[in-house]
């Protein structure tokens, strides 16, 4: 769905977190990023995602990288999914889609033989020069932080 791919410079961005925080992609300078995209917040397969990455959180921060969350939910709803299950990273609330359209992962789906646009599970490895490591199409959500990982 998305046409950025490895190697490519990630698109400089700027957002609102669950708890208004402005979040930017240089506040990353320095670290590696993953930026994971999902559909909607206290959906089950978005859980299982965000509940795979919390659990592997302190993996992930031994080995130098952030992590970071993106939806068009409102930050409400963010905050709730949050406070829930207990995640430990930021959350955007991107309801305008600014991030999720220059990401590209807005566009057509289906589900249960329905067509209708929305996000496109999808997760971005960000180096700490901004640049593209890897993108992840195919998320297990259950297992999201093992592909990553590996």
């Amino acid at each position: 769905m998305t046409s950025l791919k490895k190697g490519d410079q990630a698109p400089n961005f700027e957002a609102k977190d669950q708890h208004g925080n402005t979040i930017r992609l240089q506040d990353y300078l320095g670290k590696k990023l993953v930026l994971f995209f999902y559909p909607k917040a206290s959906t089950p397969g978005c859980t299982a995602e965000a509940c795979d990455l919390r659990d592997n959180y302190q993996t992930f921060l031994a080995k130098g990288y952030d992590v970071l969350g993106v939806s068009a939910d409102s930050a409400k709803r963010q905050q709730n999914f949050k406070n829930k299950y207990e995640l430990p990273f930021p959350l955007l609330a991107d309801e305008d889609k600014v991030v999720i359209n220059a990401f590209g992962v807005w566009g057509p789906k289906k589900f249960m033989g329905k067509e209708y646009d929305g996000i496109h599970r999808t997760t971005f490895i960000i180096g700490e020069n901004g640049v593209i490591e890897e993108v992840i199409a195919k998320v297990k959500t259950k297992a999201h932080a093992a592909q990553i990982l590996n």
